[in-house]
């Protein structure tokens, strides 16, 4: 697995030995770009954007947004053995330092009020087994951390029906293989 494209593209993302962690495959996560860069439904950029990868693992997808030019990427994670995947990737960058990592247990009491900034794009790769979507999309709505034209992305199984909440907008929603990727607004 690499970083397709920007400054760092063709640099190699480690990935973890362990089959806990899901590693968002190339295909899928070329695709999301073409869609956000090249989709007439979506006004948000990757350039200069604030994002925030919740799940974030090995982080694959803040990676690929520091390489296309985000203005700062905040990782959000709790699985220690990724945890340290994670760091290697981004001190493989090297003199990169417009990101943060939280050691974070999204699905547990966290505090989205914590957050000093809104959010541009908030990239949602919970596990496929998680069902608790609705409630940590409720609360990015209820924290207001998403800016007026933010985009959340989520990463789900193909076959997953989440409920969603009703003040989230689905805009598209794409099939890769057993992944489905849906792009919301609010």
């Amino acid at each position: 697995m690499r970083i397709i494209a920007g400054i760092f593209r063709g640099k190699k993302i480690i990935q973890p030995n362990d089959n806990k962690t899901r590693p968002l495959k190339d295909l899928v996560k070329e695709s999301i770009f073409n869609i956000i860069h090249h989709s007439n439904k979506l006004s948000v950029k990757i350039e200069n954007s604030l994002i925030l990868d919740l799940f974030s693992g090995v982080g694959s997808f803040g990676l690929e947004c520091l390489s296309r030019g985000a203005r700062f990427v905040t990782f959000v994670e709790n699985y220690k053995e990724v945890l340290v995947i994670l760091n290697k990737n981004l001190k493989n960058l090297k003199l990169i330092n417009n990101y943060e990592i939280l050691e974070k247990d999204i699905l547990n009491n966290f505090d989205f009020n914590s957050f000093k900034k809104k959010f541009d794009i908030i990239f949602l790769d919970p596990p496929y087994k998680e069902k608790k979507i609705f409630e940590i999309i409720n609360k990015i709505i209820d924290q207001n951390i998403l800016n007026k034209n933010g985009l959340i992305i989520i990463h789900r199984h193909k076959n997953e029906i989440d409920k969603l909440p009703e003040k989230l907008k689905v805009v598209e929603e794409k099939k890769y293989g057993i992944a489905k990727i849906i792009f919301a607004k609010i």
